[in-house]
């Protein structure tokens, strides 16, 4: 059973998954603590965000793309920018097609914003999903 699951995580992208996964609880978590906690949303979402920032830089450094201690702050660095920009893209998706232009994907929803705004979300985070790989593999944690 222990070698079946080495051999899982020993795979990047299932590693990668995974703890993608783990980090969205993590974050969802601690945004819910935080709010019965102190009753602010924003400091909530905030704190929240940067937690499962940290969690994922540090389950990506050290289990996924197995990086050195050397250079960790650079990386942190690196990584927080990349997550910063999939953010920025994510505001950017959600502006042209929810906001700005919703009859691109309201004709096909009967033009119902609740519906517009789930599928932006779905396809918005697919995309931001393989990005945030794609920087984390080629910028951040290139060997």
């Amino acid at each position: 059973m222990e070698k079946c699951i080495q051999k899982i995580f020993n795979n990047e992208i299932f590693a990668y998954l995974f703890f993608g996964f783990a980090t969205t609880l993590v974050s969802i978590l601690s945004r819910l603590v935080i709010y019965q906690l102190t009753h602010k949303e924003l400091l909530a979402t905030g704190l929240a965000n940067s937690i499962g920032i940290l969690f994922a830089f540090i389950t990506n450094d050290t289990i996924v793309f197995k990086q050195a201690r050397k250079n960790r702050l650079i990386r942190l660095v690196k990584f927080s920018l990349a997550r910063l920009s999939t953010f920025l893209l994510d505001l950017l998706l959600t502006f042209l097609f929810v906001t700005q232009f919703p009859h691109i994907i309201g004709q096909f929803v009967n033009e119902s914003l609740d519906k517009i705004n789930a599928i932006e979300t779905v396809l918005a985070q697919i995309s931001i999903i393989i990005l945030n790989y794609i920087l984390s593999k080629l910028y951040v944690f290139k060997k």
